[in-house]
């Protein structure tokens, strides 16, 4: 029995699992060092308390039980280091797992250059656990003001250094629910800014200029200061210093600069991008090994035409769908096919009710519109996994 194994449960794994389960003659595993796959998308919704943990992750004990493959297991280690020509896994719990196949979805993470003092002062918000921190801390500053405001109205300055994607809807979203917050408890003592950072010329760089220009009048709307081509220079505990000479007293630093690898990914032989995104064939199958995918963030995936896709949602979520049919393609000797991922728009969550699209390149719109669209498009992600959920939790706990 071929043995496929999957190391990452983010969007593209999930859904590569989800493929692959259509066989019912191969065993599958997925490793992820998480017991759960993370929403990312909808962490800002967390902070913002619009949401609980229990909204922006799903349990992968519970999806893999409600999948219902006789042979599929889930195995929450951490992977220290894979042997790719002995076809060999090893992990920090001393775990030894051999495969015949092998998907690698292990995403990537925030970059954070060398060259920049302090940024050990700043908070990676793609991490839960720091996101969960950070909502905290930014309550109690909120609870601060509320309680000093008869004595003093100190200023609460955020910086979040990098306007793309993941910078712009943070920004957006902390600065309307910190606006709602004052305006429904009437408090006078609002003396709260948000700046944003982009090092180019613009918010959401390469990003559609029409989009641009919808999302900055948002972003000033909220009152956002946004400040561009400057770079964070260093920081210390108190100030943040940029390299057009302005200095910031800050309250919290988010850093949402560029992304890359993971350590498993950077220290390997693997051939990679600037990035440390590995480079694979039409197929994701990574280029010198026939039995080696890989799909996701974490993978270089071109469309037909060989246009580099973006790393988001839609790219992992198809990139994992084509790699697990290749796979099962290649272990039946079929022919493998070539992947040829579309972007179906872009969605950018902008604060409360309030999203701007842009669908298929033809059509743009903004406010309450854009953001229903944003919820119909996450909740047709969430709805094919929700019954697999419901059902491996009912099936887990009737074990108890």
């Amino acid at each position: 029995m071929k043995h496929i194994v999957i190391i990452g449960g983010g969007y593209a794994g999930v859904y590569a699992l989800k493929e692959l389960i259509k066989n019912k003659n191969i065993k599958i595993t997925l490793i992820d060092k998480h017991t759960y796959h993370n929403l990312q998308p909808e962490v800002y919704d967390l902070i913002a308390n619009k949401g609980t943990i229990a909204d922006v992750t799903i349990d992968l004990s519970s999806l893999c039980s409600g999948f219902d493959h006789p042979f599929l297991e889930y195995k929450n280690l951490r992977v220290t280091d894979i042997d790719y020509k002995q076809k060999q896994i090893s992990t920090a719990e001393q775990e030894t797992i051999k495969f015949d196949s092998l998907l690698l979805c292990v995403g990537t993470r925030t970059f954070f250059p060398q060259n920049i003092e302090g940024l050990n002062n700043t908070n990676d918000l793609k991490k839960l656990h720091k996101a969960l921190y950070f909502k905290q801390n930014f309550e109690k500053q909120l609870f601060n003001k509320i309680e000093d405001e008869a004595k003093k109205c100190d200023k609460t300055h955020i910086a979040v250094v990098g306007a793309g994607l993941s910078g712009v809807e943070i920004a957006a979203e902390m600065a309307y629910y910190a606006n709602q917050f004052f305006k429904r408890g009437s408090f006078h003592c609002d003396n709260f800014k948000i700046s944003l950072i982009s090092s180019r010329s613009t918010i959401l760089p390469d990003f559609d200029p029409k989009m641009i220009q919808m999302s900055s009048q948002r972003l000033k709307d909220l009152d956002i200061n946004i400040i561009t081509d400057t770079k964070m220079q260093s920081c210390d505990k108190e100030y943040l210093y940029l390299t057009n000479g302005t200095k910031i007293r800050y309250s919290f630093i988010i850093f949402a600069g560029g992304i890359e690898a993971a350590n498993l990914i950077l220290k390997s032989d693997l051939p990679k991008n600037k990035k440390g995104q590995i480079l694979v064939d039409e197929y994701l199958k990574v280029e010198g090994y026939e039995n080696i995918f890989a799909a996701g963030d974490i993978a270089q995936v071109k469309d037909r035409s060989g246009k580099i896709m973006p790393a988001n949602v839609t790219i992992a979520r198809a990139s994992g769908i084509s790699a697990a049919k290749n796979i099962l393609n290649q272990i039946t000797d079929k022919q493998l096919q070539a992947c040829n991922p579309k972007l179906e728009g872009t969605l950018i969550a902008l604060g409360g009710r309030y999203a701007v699209c842009d669908l298929y390149g033809l059509v743009q719109v903004k406010g309450f519109i854009g953001h229903l669209i944003k919820q119909y498009v996450f909740f047709r992600y969430k709805l094919p996994l929700i019954q697999y959920i419901k059902k491996g939790y009912n099936k887990l706990s009737s074990k108890m």
